[in-house]
């Protein structure tokens, strides 16, 4: 059998499974490509060079070994590799942290000169927090797009935390980021040029019908309440405390824009637009948010 036949065997077992994806793929085909890709040792890219290779008998049994794994124990693939990748970083990852997949990244990764982001940026932009770093990887990404910042990531999760210091380590990112237990703003620095969040947002209607692939994941990271803003509601009140002058939020909500429109009336964003759309990420200006009144 060669690898493309594999490939293709798995794929049509992954969907017959009825698997769910958005851990870094978005269909049966390239969860089986990454799959198999990682179990024969091969790198992502190898697909087109490889794909009428021929396999061994023992090749093929260890690749199949790990799409049942992945069919029976409905863990994000990212889990069973302990890796994912986002704007084309690799990342370090485990169950102790939710699977990176922040649109975020997308608006940070063009960098310095080019982004997205960079008109609502200036030179003076130095300082960055990552709110809810989780895995760290919005923090490294930024410290990546941007040479002259430094960053501050913080999360409530000691856990987390824990996976955030391997990734950091693992691009040799430390003298620029730091990472500090916070539960949101409680113990972080500041003020902040631009503050990076995508908290916990989901609501808990869509909580419960999440699939297994997503239950695997810290409830923690994911659980936001009844309508999703319950950490929302307390960042944006809090922000314009740890904002410097010419600071920005910029906030990823998922699905929830209906909510937060509802949550938070007559609020002036901007909503950005990414490969999901221009309803997932929204940014914020101090001035708009120290001009709010919030209820006590």
């Amino acid at each position: 059998m060669t690898l493309i036949d594999l490939i293709t065997a798995q794929s049509a077992r992954l969907k017959t499974a009825g698997v769910s994806f958005g851990h870094g793929t978005t269909n049966a085909f390239d969860e089986s490509a990454w799959l198999v890709l990682w179990a024969l040792g091969l790198p992502m890219d190898a697909l087109e060079a490889k794909a009428k290779q021929e396999l061994t008998a023992e090749e093929q049994a260890k690749a199949e070994a790990l799409v049942a794994q992945r069919i029976e124990t409905r863990q994000p693939a990212a889990y069973l590799t302990k890796e994912a990748w986002l704007q084309n970083v690799p990342f370090y990852i485990d169950e102790r942290s939710i699977v990176p997949r922040s649109f975020i990244a997308e608006l940070l990764a063009d960098g310095e000169g080019t982004g997205t982001l960079d008109t609502w940026l200036s030179d003076t932009t130095h300082t960055v927090l990552d709110l809810c770093t989780g895995n760290g990887s919005l923090a490294v990404i930024a410290a990546m797009a941007y040479p002259d910042v430094v960053v501050d990531a913080a999360d409530i999760s000691e856990d987390a935390l824990a996976v955030a210091r391997l990734n950091v380590d693992k691009h040799q990112l430390g003298k620029r980021i730091t990472l500090m237990p916070s539960d949101l703003f409680a113990n972080v620095r500041g003020p902040y040029d631009l503050i990076l969040c995508n908290p916990p947002y989901v609501n808990s209607r869509s909580m419960e019908a999440l699939p297994a692939e997503y239950r695997a994941e810290p409830a923690l990271a994911l659980a936001g309440g009844e309508d999703g803003m319950d950490l929302i509601r307390k960042i944006l009140r809090e922000a314009p405390q740890h904002l410097s002058e010419i600071g920005v939020l910029v906030l990823e909500i998922g699905n929830e824009r209906a909510h937060f429109e509802h949550a938070f009336r007559r609020l002036e964003v901007a909503w950005l637009e990414t490969s999901a759309g221009d309803d997932q990420v929204l940014l914020v200006t101090r001035a708009a948010l120290a001009g709010r009144r919030w209820p006590a």
